[in-house]
């Protein structure tokens, strides 16, 4: 009896097809409104066709499948936009069918932006429209000239408006977010930036030349890049340890500027 397994898969949602050993395709996803086919050759022993059972949430389809293709109907079932979906398609053991059109069950980024901003207290809030399915919202704040992601919210997933917050951790002077959703094309969708002036200070570092340890005057964000462009640390706070710091120069990202300096 033999055994296959392949999956596809996406952050937030999962679409997940397996053709176990009891012959058996499983489909796990969520449901955006389309319909699922599938091909349905005839048994190995000529002798009727592949699938004998699918059920949807462990109940029995009352779909035709007794022919070449055929259609899992999913009204039947009245699912709303985001509701979970488990497909099982029982085949005999000598053939393989084959779903057509797996990726109805994944979700699309289709939200839509009607409000968003940054409040006095520094929390970034947005409300959306038209969602379809879970995808997560990833936050990102412009920062030394390229956008960095700087948090991750979960997305509800329905069409009605729907209220996010997230706390951010502005650096000093105009700052910009935005938020992104990516679906399984992989193409992110992207709100508009939206603009925030802070009140904080600028914030410096010390010394040029370190041996130890090296001191940011506020709490930021930051890079610390060597010769050659790699990433050696990053974080937030106001120390970073450079002890294990080979001797010579590096580069620096922090609050909204770079800079350099020399590990002793």
């Amino acid at each position: 009896m033999k055994r296959v397994s392949f999956y596809l898969s996406v952050v937030g949602c999962l679409v997940t097809l397996n053709s176990f050993s009891a012959g058996v395709i499983l489909l796990e996803g969520n449901y955006q409104g389309k319909n699922l086919y599938v091909s349905n050759p005839y048994a190995g022993s000529g002798v009727g066709f592949c699938v004998y059972e699918v059920t949807v949430n462990d109940q029995v389809t009352t779909d035709e499948i007794n022919s070449s293709a055929f259609e899992i109907d999913f009204k039947n079932f009245q699912f709303k936009f985001g509701d979970k979906i488990e497909v099982r398609i029982k085949h005999k053991d000598d053939c393989k069918p084959k779903v057509i059109n797996p990726e109805v069950l994944r979700p699309k980024s289709t939200f839509n932006i009607e409000n968003m901003k940054v409040e006095g207290d520094g929390t970034l809030k947005w409300t959306t429209s038209g969602e379809t399915g879970k995808l997560p919202y990833i936050i990102e704040q412009f920062r030394w000239n390229k956008w960095v992601k700087v948090g991750e919210v979960e997305g509800v997933g329905t069409p009605q408006n729907n209220d996010y917050s997230f706390k951010i951790a502005p650096h000093s002077g105009q700052n910009q977010f935005r938020v992104k959703q990516i679906d399984f094309t992989n193409a992110p969708k992207l709100s508009k930036p939206v603009k925030y002036l802070s009140p904080l200070p600028e914030t410096t570092f010390s010394p040029q030349k370190v041996s130890k340890e090296l001191l940011f005057s506020e709490d930021t964000m930051f890079e610390i890049y060597d010769q050659y462009g790699n990433v050696v640390k990053k974080g937030f706070g106001k120390r970073v340890d450079c002890t294990n710091l080979s001797k010579g120069v590096y580069y620096i990202n922090f609050d909204n500027k770079t800079g350099e300096f020399i590990k002793k």
